[in-house]
């Protein structure tokens, strides 16, 4: 890939394109933020270890939406932050407002480019982007499945004390407290992870998962989880940089897939050079099947008062 763009260069966006840079993903990437010169001393930081990790994408950063031209990528991570006590439904007013720019930017500059929001409430904002634009929905996704899954994968290898590498886990639905752990599909080496960790066992490791940030936020006070969303962002960009064809948990627009139409959520996609590729639909069973309603219909919620505003 030529050049990717990342919006908001906070701890999320400076840690994805430490990542990034630092794989070779691309030849340039440019970091946009509000903030003067915020966004290009992240890029010389990040230059400056070139030598030393041996890369050559080149990064420059300003505060126009003018630097987003010709990107192939554009990574929105740029957003107000959870505070604690705060959820992500109560982010959506400010950060649905903040995107408006960007997404316009987009459009005006980078009018062929694939969309990648990060911000919170991720789900909303994917799905008021792909209305606002009108582009085909395999160009507008978002991160926050391969994050909840990865939390989860943790945990297991934690509690098992078995390699992380081995450890295969499925979360769906919407980000965090309305997430849809798939344990059927959750597997150590292919394994059912039922084999290995008792019910009341799991139960605890899913809670966790679905608290995963409120509890880095908690204990950081002053900032939320900043290095896993990062690398899930770069999970997800090597998928589409090397046209992997990887089955991973985006945030994608549904026409249908699993009973529901008219809004974004996280499903099993493939990914590849197109971005979103096709969405797998999952057998899912009476107690999945509520679950994941349950949290569609909380999305559909925070839609609802998108349009109100």
């Amino acid at each position: 890939m030529n050049k990717i763009s990342i919006v908001g260069a906070g701890r999320v966006g400076e840690a994805a394109a430490q990542f990034i840079a630092s794989k070779d993903m691309c030849r340039e990437i440019a970091l946009i933020d509000i903030r003067e010169g915020a966004a290009e001393g992240v890029a010389l930081d990040i230059q400056e270890v070139s030598p030393l990790l041996k890369y050559d994408t080149r990064l420059y950063g300003g505060t126009d939406y003018s630097l987003l031209k010709d990107s192939n990528l554009i990574i929105i991570t740029a957003g107000l932050p959870r505070k604690p006590g705060m959820s992500r439904s109560d982010l959506l007013a400010t950060n649905v407002g903040i995107s408006n720019g960007i997404i316009e930017g987009a459009m005006k500059y980078a009018p062929n480019s694939l969309l990648l929001f990060v911000s919170n409430p991720v789900d909303v904002i994917t799905y008021h982007a792909f209305i606002k634009t009108g582009w085909p929905r395999n160009r507008i996704f978002g991160q926050a499945g391969v994050l909840d899954s990865s939390r989860m994968a943790s945990f297991i290898a934690m509690e098992t004390g078995y390699s992380s590498r081995d450890i295969s886990a499925m979360v769906l639905g919407g980000h965090g407290d309305t997430m849809v752990p798939m344990l059927r599909y959750t597997t150590i080496s292919g394994i059912p992870v039922s084999n290995f960790i008792s019910e009341k066992k799991l139960a605890a490791i899913v809670e966790r998962t679905r608290n995963g940030g409120a509890e880095i936020l908690a204990l950081r006070q002053n900032s939320s989880a900043y290095d896993a969303p990062a690398a899930s962002v770069a999970e997800m960009v090597d998928a589409i940089v090397y046209n992997r064809k990887r089955i991973l948990p985006t945030v994608c627009i549904l026409e249908g897939e699993y009973g529901h139409n008219g809004l974004a959520i996280g499903v099993p996609a493939v990914l590849g050079k197109s971005g979103m590729e096709k969405i797998i639909t999952l057998d899912m069973n009476d107690e999945e099947t509520t679950m994941f309603n349950n949290s569609v219909t909380l999305v559909q919620k925070d839609i609802d008062l998108l349009k109100q505003l």
